[in-house]
């Protein structure tokens, strides 16, 4: 998900990101707006991206809002055009909580309704001429009516039962009481699938139904991707992927002993060891960053001393938690208190292909 999205700050602690759907989102009402309006067209086609960015942020909000009222802590929030992608803290755990889940899921509809409520009182009482009753119910000429029908659309299309839309949710949320969770999850995005493409194939008399169904297509690919990769994490060991053959640094080498060391290792973090006890960790960023903030000092100046560590036998999701946590790039791996090996983001997904490639193998084997 992080790959096909760019970052655009914080809001209440949480990471905004938007997906690149939400660009051609924006070429699209661009050109046809160019079209039906002329030259001030393109401008009123911005703006109505805008409208309905603004109303996608605040849909995303009331999940992040009621998530973290429900004890569940949001890391990032990614913005698509039909609502978007709340990423919650994982816990590890895989039982379903179908009344939390609901309540987070239908939040966000919620919010845009009541948007929808307000936006059309104030229309009603003082913007009469806005004919909030006249079509196209959503377009660039007319914004005020835009706001109102956005948001009743964005409010009234999340609660279809389509994963990942927010109907889809729920429906997983029910699914998982009587199934596993990743079966439960796959069951709702193969029916968010053909929500999809059902909505394409209307796109033959309605474009907007055709992008919708893109954007369905996409945001259901996006979130079976991510359980399924999530539910591979859980399975797997860290002994399983940890780096055992690896450099590292003691706290009295100097920084330029430190580069010169990571210069002929293709690691880009070390474990910092005293003994036989580590200390702390340093990436090679760090060291360049502080010789040329300080010039050549030390390892233990620059070294960072807080960290987790995993056993051997954790498996690889509580990792990542954890390295969630601490905003590092590795943790070691202890076994009865003795460092036997590290995993780092950098080798990891390289790790997970040859792990994945050889268990397909080895089910080959077996069904033979």
């Amino acid at each position: 998900m992080r790959s096909w999205s760019i970052p655009a700050g914080r809001l209440f602690g949480v990471d905004i990101r938007i997906h690149l759907t939400f660009l051609f989102l924006l070429v699209f009402v661009w050109f046809t707006q160019s079209v039906n309006l002329g030259p001030a067209g393109a401008a009123r086609g911005l703006a109505l991206v805008a409208i309905i960015f603004l109303c996608v942020v605040l849909h995303e909000l009331g999940h992040a809002l009621v998530a973290r009222r429900s004890g569940v802590a949001v890391r990032s929030i990614i913005l698509l055009p039909i609502g978007g992608v709340t990423l919650m803290e994982d816990t590890g755990q895989r039982t379903a909580d179908p009344a939390r889940d609901i309540r987070i899921s239908i939040a966000g509809p919620l919010v845009n309704l009541l948007l929808a409520a307000v936006s059309g009182l104030v229309i009603l009482l003082f913007l009469p001429q806005v004919n909030l009753w006249g079509r196209p119910l959503v377009s660039a000429a007319n914004l005020p009516r835009a706001l109102f029908w956005g948001n009743i659309f964005l409010g009234a299309f999340n609660l279809l039962p389509a994963y990942p839309m927010d109907g889809g949710r729920v429906l997983r949320a029910l699914l998982a009481e009587r199934m596993e969770y990743v079966r439960a999850t796959r069951l709702a995005v193969t029916i968010g699938q053909g929500f999809a493409m059902l909505f394409i194939f209307l796109g033959v008399w309605n474009t907007w139904l055709m992008l919708i169904g893109f954007f369905l297509f996409v945001g259901a690919q996006l979130e079976d991707r991510s359980v399924v990769f999530q539910s591979v994490l859980e399975s797997v060991r860290m002994e399983d992927v940890m780096l055992t053959g690896f450099s590292t640094l003691s706290p009295a080498d100097t920084l330029e002993d430190a580069l010169h060391k990571a210069v002929h290792t293709l690691q880009d973090d070390f474990p910092v060891v005293r003994g036989s006890d580590m200390v702390g960790i340093i990436s090679k960023q760090r060291i360049v960053e502080a010789l040329r903030r300080s010039g050549n000092g030390y390892v233990q100046s620059a070294m960072v001393r807080a960290f987790d560590i995993a056993q051997s036998t954790d498996s690889l999701a509580s990792a990542f938690r954890k390295l969630g946590r601490q905003g590092l790039n590795m943790i070691p791996v202890v076994d009865q208190q003795r460092l036997v090996g590290i995993v780092t983001m950098q080798n990891l997904m390289h790790s997970m292909t040859l792990l994945a490639e050889t268990r397909r193998l080895r089910r080959q084997q077996e069904s033979e």
